[in-house]
C-alpha cells in the first residue's frame, strides 16, 4: 500500500524560501497525479499545487510566480519549492496522491518575523 511521508517544512522569516518533500512507497507514484495542499485550524483544506503524471502543472493564484512543483518518478518524490514566503502561507502542508486518494500527515511551515 502507498504512504506518503513529507518533510522539510520549519520556521522561517518573510521573503524566506523551504522546499518540500514528499516520498512515496509502493510503485503507483509515477502513474499520479500528486499534489501538494495546506490548511490551517481557521481555513478548510485548499489545493496549493498539483502535477500529473506526465508533468502538467496547476497552482492556486496565491502562490503562482512563487511556489513551483516538481515530481521525481525515479525516486518516488515530490517537491514544492517556496519561494518569497508570506505569514498567509502559514499552514500544515499536507501531500496527495490524487488517483488512489492517499493522504501524508503533513509537514508545518510557520512564515513569522
Amino acid at each position: 500500500q502507498t504512504r506518503l511521508v513529507e518533510s522539510g517544512g520549519g520556521l522561517v522569516q518573510p521573503g524566506e524560501s523551504l522546499r518540500l518533500s514528499c516520498v512515496a512507497s509502493g510503485n503507483t507514484f509515477s502513474f499520479v497525479t500528486m499534489g501538494w495542499y495546506r490548511q490551517t485550524p481557521e481555513k478548510e483544506r485548499e489545493m496549493v499545487a498539483t502535477i500529473t503524471s506526465g508533468g502538467r502543472t496547476n497552482y492556486a493564484g496565491s502562490v503562482t510566480g512563487r511556489f513551483t512543483i516538481s515530481r521525481d518518478n525515479a525516486k518516488s518524490t515530490l517537491y514544492l519549492q517556496m519561494n518569497d514566503l508570506k505569514p498567509d502561507d502559514t499552514a500544515l502542508y499536507v501531500c496527495n496522491a490524487e488517483q488512489i486518494n492517499i493522504w501524508g500527515q503533513g509537514t508545518q511551515v510557520t512564515v513569522s518575523s
